[in-house]
Order: structure tokens, then sequence, then C-alpha cells
């Protein structure tokens, strides 16, 4: 009986506990709604003001100088020129404050103020509130180039896919939608040329598994590392297991210290098959296999890749934040072709 009770009073307090903290949710979504509202309206006060002056720039900034200077006095912190300067630029960018009022916290929102490009703005914003990213986070991936590196996976259908990212980030229906090129691990820590035997890369990955399972995307859980398979009595091993909730599949990931070769995708491919045969439940999707490597040669990854029953993909992957420009001069030729 006293176990009973001590049980019983366990669940009420789970319960009490949950209660609490959806009220408290509740409550900082409130605030954070009546927060950016305030800061959109002060943000077409201000726009508004310079339009009946018709101020200028430089006056503009004067303005907004004086209004920093007497706002700290009297209402505190939270009005550093700054942030005056993101809200009338908010209100301007942002027409209607419901579109992101709800979603976004106003440290996203400064963030997404300075992507210029409104497609890249629209994507970032859209992916964010999809993917309940940290502001941290939103910062790696707008670093990373994500974006870019999206449409460069999508190849000739980078025009296509252009304006679909904008309107509803990145959504996941096929295998394709889930491969980025290239791979960004500078979590790592390690610098672009230091040769790594794959087991060291491996280890590494493990061990910044949360940062990895970023850098993979939306829906990836992690089921294992050198993962067993027995073939007629011989055992073979799959770098590293994901299971992809979205999906429904099992994401299979090879990893490769040096150029992809054609027996990178033959045994990939044996991998798939067990999969499909061995461990896929009935209502799994079919597997998908990624074969992470260092350099990839596209007119020979088509060859390899072409006619495989499976899907396979290759990748490239690079300790270092890519370069920009490079990335952006590399999508502009492909969107022009």
């Amino acid at each position: 009986m006293k176990n009973e009770r001590i049980l019983g009073q366990q669940g009420l307090l789970e319960s009490i506990k949950d209660i609490m903290l959806d009220a408290r949710k509740q409550v900082a979504s409130q605030v954070n709604h009546t927060l950016i509202a305030a800061y959109w309206n002060i943000g077409k006060a201000i726009s508004e003001y310079e339009n009946i002056l018709q101020i200028d720039a430089v006056s503009s900034r004067q303005v907004i100088m004086e209004l920093s200077s007497q706002l700290t006095m009297e209402l505190g912190r939270g009005f550093s020129r700054s942030n005056l300067f993101n809200m009338r630029k908010f209100y301007l960018e942002y027409p209607d404050v419901q579109t992101v009022s709800g979603q976004l916290s106003w440290s996203h929102i400064c963030e997404l103020l300075i992507i210029e490009e409104p497609y890249k703005r629209r994507f970032y914003e859209k992916e964010c509130a999809n993917s309940n990213w940290s502001v941290r986070e939103l910062k790696r991936q707008i670093d990373s180039s994500l974006y870019e590196r999206l449409l460069l996976s999508k190849g000739k259908t980078a025009k296509d896919t252009l304006l679909k990212l904008s309107k509803t980030g990145q959504q996941i229906a096929e295998p394709e939608d889930i491969i980025k090129n290239p791979y960004v691990f500078e979590f790592l820590g390690i610098p672009e040329h230091k040769p790594l035997l794959e087991r060291d890369l491996e280890a590494k990955l493990i061990r910044h598994i949360e940062f990895f399972l970023l850098e993979l995307g939306r829906g990836f859980m992690f089921v294992g590392t050198q993962y067993r398979i027995t073939i007629n009595n011989t055992h073979y091993y799959v770098d590293m297991v994901f299971y992809n909730k979205i999906l429904k599949s099992y994401v299979l990931i090879e990893l490769k210290t040096t150029k992809l070769h054609i027996s990178d995708a033959g045994q990939l491919n044996t991998y798939l098959n067990y999969f499909k045969n061995e461990v896929n439940e009935k209502d799994d999707n079919p597997p998908v296999g990624i074969i992470l490597c260092t350099e990839k040669d596209e007119i020979a990854a088509e060859y390899i890749m072409s006619g495989m029953e499976n899907h396979v993909f290759a990748s490239k992957y690079t300790y270092v934040l890519p370069d920009r420009e490079v990335l952006i001069k590399t999508l502009e030729a492909l969107l022009i072709d």
C-alpha cells in the first residue's frame, strides 16, 4: 500500500511539473511575441518620422544615436544604436510582423537581418523555425553556407529549388533531399590539410556527435558505429549508421580519407542490400548510403553511382568553413546555365 502511495505521489509530482513547465513555455512565448511586436512598432515609428521629415541617411544616423542615449537613460538597456537600427530595418524588411513574431526570438531576427539577399534570408528564417535552431546553431549554419551548399547539391535543378527553399525551408521527401555538398566538419578543429586515418576521423565525429547530427540535418538519430553485418560467416563493418525519422530510412555512412574510388560504391551497395533484407522493419523505407570523401570527380562519380538500384550518394567533406565567395560564384554560374 505504501509503495503504491509513493508511486502515485511520484506520478502526481510529474504531472504538476509538466503543467508548470508548459505554462512557463506559454508565458515565455507570449512575452517574446509581445516584445517582437513592440520592436517592430518602434521601427515603424522611426521610419515614419524619417519619411515625414524627409531625413537622409546621415541625419537618420544622428537621430538614432540621440534616441539611443535618451531611451537608455529613461528605459534602461535594450536601446543601443545597433538595436534601434535593427528595429528600423525589421519594420522595413518585414511588412507583416506576424510572419516571424510567433516563431523566432529577437536575437534570431537580428542574425537574419544581416543577410541582404531575400531568398537566402527567408530560407534561414523557415529552416530556423522548422528545426528549432538556437541562435548559436543559426549562426553556425549561416557561417557554413548551408543555403549555398544545399543549392549546389541539387545540381542542374538548383534553379527550380531556389524559390522552393525560400518558401518552405528544406523539405525532406526523397533521399536526395538530405544530401549536402560539401559537408563541413569545422567543429572538429582539424587543420585543413592534416592527414588523418579513417578510424581517427570516425572517433572525432563520435565525440562531437551533437554537432555532427546538426550538420547532417533534420530527422537524424544516431544508431551506432562499426555496425557489424555478417554474410556467409564473414563479418563486415559499416562505419556509421543513422536513422532518419522523416524519411523512415536507415542511413549508412562510409568515411573515406581519400578521393572517391569505384570500389567504395560497390562496398556500400552491399551493405544497403543487407540492411534492406535483414534489418529493415516492414514500415521502413529502403536504406540510404552516403560516401563521405575528401575529393569527388563529378564525371567519375556519375559513372560510379549511376545504374544502382539502391540510393547511394557521394559528397565531399571539409574541415574548414567553405569560402563563401567561391561557393556563391559557383552557384551563380550554375544558375545562369
